[in-house]
């Protein structure tokens, strides 16, 4: 059994013998790492494959890389119209691998994560996708956190107000730049949120490299990545979609090969108008959620920015730059939205 970073083969093959079938020996290949949580396929003597998700090895945030909290929320999905993972279990015991982990099934199936994967994929499944994952995300909304057990998640009122705050303290105190766009799209945003109606579980993540789709009929296999999850305003995650929805020609995102730039893709217009027929929920004030997901974007990779500044993830070659200008680009972005919202 080979050593892999971030895994006791030994310990968590003992672990997942008592609460699976799995033929030893397993092999462990890190197939998400960096500065997010680590995700590893599993694969044992006969072939069978499972995913560990654990907090990445350095510079770990509570709220950010909560694994009993991702497998709580994916677990209470499970007998939902959600398509989840199945879950093998939670350990919170840090003695066996170093820190706590979960075990779900691997889902076969593609994830779209390029212009490349797009063309992979037949134009009639392309639009087959991007109708299915609309009505996975009205699916979402549509569930009774009570009833699944989510009820006591997060707070279930003022949830914009809290990521507005949320986002641009964390904007001030990183000691950055100075960027006017994103404060005046912040004062503006406090001043025109919505009424918002009841919370519902908001993934917070939601588009469609974190989903697996079915390579034949494009039909979402599973939802993926709920570490940003919560309780709160469902047009959020809307806003969000649609930002990560990239036509033909848009430049807002240089760093990013949209795949739904590749024919076939319902447009943004489109994925709003198949959402609100399919959720009876009012979008009309959609400018306000796309400006509000462009604003909470840009804050999140300034962040980003200034770690690569600040020299902690060791690159000097100056390439980080570019996220410094997209961000800014997404600021200018976030206030052609919020100008419109408030016409």
């Amino acid at each position: 059994m080979a050593e892999v970073e971030g895994i006791e083969g030994e310990r968590v093959t003992a672990w997942l013998q008592k609460r699976d079938d799995v033929a030893a020996p397993l092999d462990f290949e890190v197939i998400q790492g960096g500065r997010s949580n680590l995700t590893y396929t599993v694969t044992d003597a006969a072939g069978a494959r499972l995913i560990l998700r654990r907090p990445p090895l350095h510079g770990v945030l509570q709220s950010a890389h909560d694994m009993g909290r991702e497998h709580r929320i994916i677990t209470a999905l499970a007998e939902t119209a959600v398509p989840v993972p199945p879950t093998v279990g939670f350990e919170p015991d840090e003695s066996v691998t170093g820190a706590p982990f979960y075990v779900m099934r691997f889902v076969e199936g593609a994830v779209v994560r390029d212009s490349a994967a797009a063309r992979a994929l037949a134009p009639e499944v392309r639009a087959a996708a991007s109708e299915d994952l609309v009505d996975v995300l009205v699916h979402l909304h549509e569930v009774d956190v009570d009833a699944v057990g989510l009820g006591d998640l997060a707070r279930k009122e003022d949830y914009l107000g809290r990521q507005l705050k949320r986002w641009h303290g964390q904007l001030q105190q990183g000691g950055g730049r100075d960027l006017p766009v994103l404060d005046a799209v912040h004062a503006r945003l406090v001043a025109d949120i919505p009424v918002q109606g009841p919370a519902t579980v908001v993934h917070g993540d939601y588009r469609l490299d974190n989903l697996i789709l079915d390579p034949r009929t494009g039909r979402v296999q599973a939802v993926l990545d709920w570490e940003l999850t919560t309780l709160g305003d469902p047009l959020a995650d809307l806003g969000l979609l649609l930002v990560y929805w990239a036509e033909p020609g848009d430049d807002v995102l240089p760093l990013l090969d949209s795949p739904t730039t590749v024919e076939g893709f319902l447009t943004r217009e489109q994925v709003a108008a198949r959402y609100a027929a399919a959720s009876g929920r009012d979008v009309s004030q959609l400018d306000y959620y796309l400006a509000f997901g462009y604003w909470k974007l840009a804050c999140i990779l300034e962040g980003v920015y200034s770690r690569f500044a600040s020299g902690a993830y060791g690159e000097t070659d100056g390439s980080f730059r570019a996220f410094g200008d997209m961000v800014v680009a997404l600021g200018e972005r976030a206030a052609e939205a919020a100008g419109r919202a408030g016409r």
